[in-house]
Parts: structure tokens; C-alpha cells; sequence
């Protein structure tokens, strides 16, 4: 089983997809609980929402689910919001708090430690060398790092999340030209909500690889999933009506972005 999926294009964009695998290795489900094997906090049908918007756009797609282990947290366990409830490395709890592992079967430190070599790691040797090798062809790259999250998580947040969360760690792993494209669009999209650097700043991967002076620029785009899903409980259904009207906001997102890059790159 191949823990990653790659899809090489020529765009300066490339687009990384973090959590909408929803593949477990036997030995793990085994010790998730009836409520962790609902996976109920994968990134529902994002890889679709953004099949076919850019030409030649690269993908960088993990294929295991979040609670075998999250690529998009520091693999040293440090947290990206202090202070503020959230899910770890392995997450112990859902985003509602509520334990997703058996009883006396949670990861320990040497699960952590296989997990990290086995699936997160090869996943971000994966993202790094497409990075490099878009850059190697436009002197550019701009990560787009795709996500998805429930509207309604009071454990997480109070109220309803905007429909567009855009977070670049407040402007330090985009040039402001990368911003502008996606905010652009979001506060004229009509029937939208939107916020830039709201709850979500961006996560590990937006500012681990967001180096702007380098010519590497990182972006994250949190939709809540009411925008395209018909319901955000189990069966999380792809809803084509919701999907056809966002998909016209983020293709031209992805375009004026991919305009920016090539822009910046002269």
C-alpha cells in the first residue's frame, strides 16, 4: 500500500492534500474505538472538489487516514495553536474530544516513532521533492495545501467557521501578490463567508514549507464542509449542486494564484 499519491503537472501550483486519505493498516483499526473508526474527521471529498481546476496542476495526495498519523502536524509534537484545544501528532480524541482508541490501546511513544518513518515522513519526501522540482522549472512554487473541517466544532471554536479560511501564518509563508489572488476572490464571492488568518493560520505543512525569500510560498485553504457536503454527518456525502458553485470560486482562486507565481517569478 502506497501511503502517498502523486500526480506531476507543470503549474508553479501544486496542490497538497493532507486528510482526505481514509486508509488504516489492520493492526491499527483493530485498536480504534467504535466512535475513531467512524473517521469522521477526514478532509470529506476534497481531492474531488479540486479534481480538474488547473491545468497541469501537481498533487501530492496522503492516502492514510489522520489517526494512523497527521501529516500536517510537527513531526516533534509541537503544538500550532498554545493554548487552544486541538489534535495532536496522533490525535488521542476527535475534534469533538471524545477518545477515538480502545481503552488501554492508545499510541504509545515507539507506535508515534514507526508512524513517523512509515507514512508522515515518505509523505513529505514526497511533497519536498515536487516542490523542488517545480521550482527547478519556474524559480517559483506556491503550495496551495488543501483542507476541510465541520462548520460547527464548539470544542475547537466558538460559532459558525466562515465558509473560505485562508491562513499564510499572518503573511509570513506568502508573498502578499499569493494572498491577494486568493483573498480576491472569497470577499466578492457572493452567498460566502470568509476570513483571513482566522482560527486557522495555516498549518505545519503552510509554515514549514512557506519560504517566501527562498521562492517556495505557502498557502492554506480551510472550507468548511457545509460549502460541499450535504450533511457533515456520517455518510458525509458529496453534494454536486454545493461542489459546481464553490468549484467556480476556487478555480479562479487557483488560477489567479498560479498568475501571481508566474508574475512574481519575472
Amino acid at each position: 500500500m502506497s501511503v502517498f499519491e502523486v500526480k506531476q503537472g507543470t503549474s508553479p501550483v501544486i496542490l497538497g492534500f493532507p486528510h482526505t486519505g481514509t486508509d488504516v493498516p489492520a493492526a491499527i483499526w483493530e485498536r480504534l474505538n467504535d466512535n475513531g473508526r467512524v473517521l469522521a474527521d477526514t478532509d470529506w471529498h476534497i481531492h474531488r472538489l479540486y479534481d480538474g481546476l488547473l491545468p497541469d496542476v501537481t498533487t501530492v495526495r496522503a492516502t492514510f487516514h489522520r489517526y494512523v498519523i497527521d501529516a500536517n502536524r510537527d513531526p516533534e509534537g509541537v503544538s500550532l495553536y498554545p493554548g487552544q484545544n486541538t489534535t495532536g501528532l496522533v490525535p488521542k480524541t476527535d475534534f469533538d474530544g471524545v477518545p477515538v482508541w480502545k481503552d488501554g490501546e492508545e499510541p504509545t511513544a515507539v507506535d508515534i516513532a514507526a508512524r513517523l518513518a512509515d507514512f508522515h515522513a515518505p509523505y513529505h519526501v514526497a511533497l519536498a521533492a515536487e516542490i523542488e522540482r517545480v521550482k527547478a522549472i519556474h524559480g517559483i512554487a506556491v503550495l496551495y495545501d488543501c483542507h476541510s473541517i465541520r462548520s460547527d466544532i464548539p470544542f475547537l471554536f466558538e460559532g459558525i467557521l466562515p465558509d473560505f479560511n485562508i491562513g499564510n501564518d499572518m503573511g509570513r509563508t506568502c508573498d502578499p501578490a499569493v494572498e491577494k489572488a486568493a483573498v480576491d476572490v472569497v470577499l466578492t464571492a457572493r452567498g460566502y463567508t470568509s476570513i483571513l488568518n482566522g482560527r486557522f493560520k495555516g498549518g505545519w505543512t503552510t509554515r514549514h514549507y512557506g519560504r517566501p525569500e527562498s521562492g517556495v510560498h505557502a498557502i492554506q485553504m480551510e472550507l468548511a464542509q457545509s460549502t460541499h457536503l450535504t450533511t457533515e454527518t456520517p455518510p458525509f456525502a458529496y453534494d454536486e449542486a454545493k461542489a459546481a458553485s464553490l468549484r467556480t470560486h476556487l478555480k479562479d482562486i487557483l488560477t489567479r494564484i498560479e498568475t501571481a507565481a508566474l508574475t512574481l517569478k519575472n
